[in-house]
């Protein structure tokens, strides 16, 4: 399990001193075996080269809740895919509307480009949409994703370019966003200003017919 959790953590057994200094403060968000992870055996799983894989559309999360904090991760999509990273999550079994999700998907898919930019990649899924819509690698090439969590701001980086920045505060209706946009029917049940915003993490399973897979997921906490 050596080889998997150095994926997971983001670093290899060969790594000199100066590349484990240049990741001080990273830790992994999963243990190479899940156990600090609630999810279903059925569905997910680690390969030997510690990348993560699901089989079902079933949220893997962490045990533990985080606030203020930086998560990194690598992911790789299949065509049509459509998944994403939930955070502030105060109810794992509800998690939709009891948390924050932040978009991943197959920007070039119709049936996502025609349901709005909230829809796609790096969006505040149905509230705020990327300001830079095409700076995913193709498909089936590993992307970078860091998301920044530090109370109700949240910044969203792809592939080393920032591409949202969300502020919470702005979110003052239930049914509106800050630009007049209409919210999804199913994320109304809370105004965003007043959510908490410490919870725990989760990374959506195949979702779409079409998986997504994830590697090198790693956190640290905002000093």
């Amino acid at each position: 399990m050596a080889i998997a959790a150095a994926a997971l953590a983001g670093c290899s057994s060969n790594d000199t001193p100066l590349a484990l200094a240049q990741s001080e403060g990273w830790k992994p968000l999963f243990a190479s075996d899940l156990s600090n992870a609630q999810y279903d055996k059925a569905v997910w799983s680690v390969k030997p080269d510690g990348t993560l894989v699901s089989t079902q559309d079933k949220v893997i999360f962490t045990k533990d809740d985080y606030e203020n904090f930086e998560l990194s991760l690598d992911y790789k999509i299949e065509k049509g895919s459509n998944s994403g990273i939930v955070i502030y999550c105060t109810d794992t079994d509800k998690w939709i509307p009891n948390s924050l999700e932040i978009q991943i998907c197959d920007n070039s898919a119709d049936k996502y480009r025609s349901r709005g930019n909230t829809w796609l990649t790096g969006a505040l899924f149905g509230h705020a949409a990327p300001t830079v819509l095409e700076n995913m690698k193709p498909i089936g090439e590993w992307n970078n994703m860091v998301i920044r969590c530090e109370g109700q701001i949240i910044d969203v980086t792809l592939n080393g370019k920032k591409i949202n920045h969300i502020d919470l505060s702005k979110w003052t209706k239930k049914d509106t966003n800050p630009d007049g946009s209409k919210i999804p029917s199913w994320l109304t049940a809370k105004i965003k200003s007043q959510v908490p915003t410490k919870g725990k993490i989760g990374l959506q399973g195949k979702h779409g017919g079409a998986a997504t897979d994830f590697r090198n997921v790693k956190i640290r906490p905002i000093k």
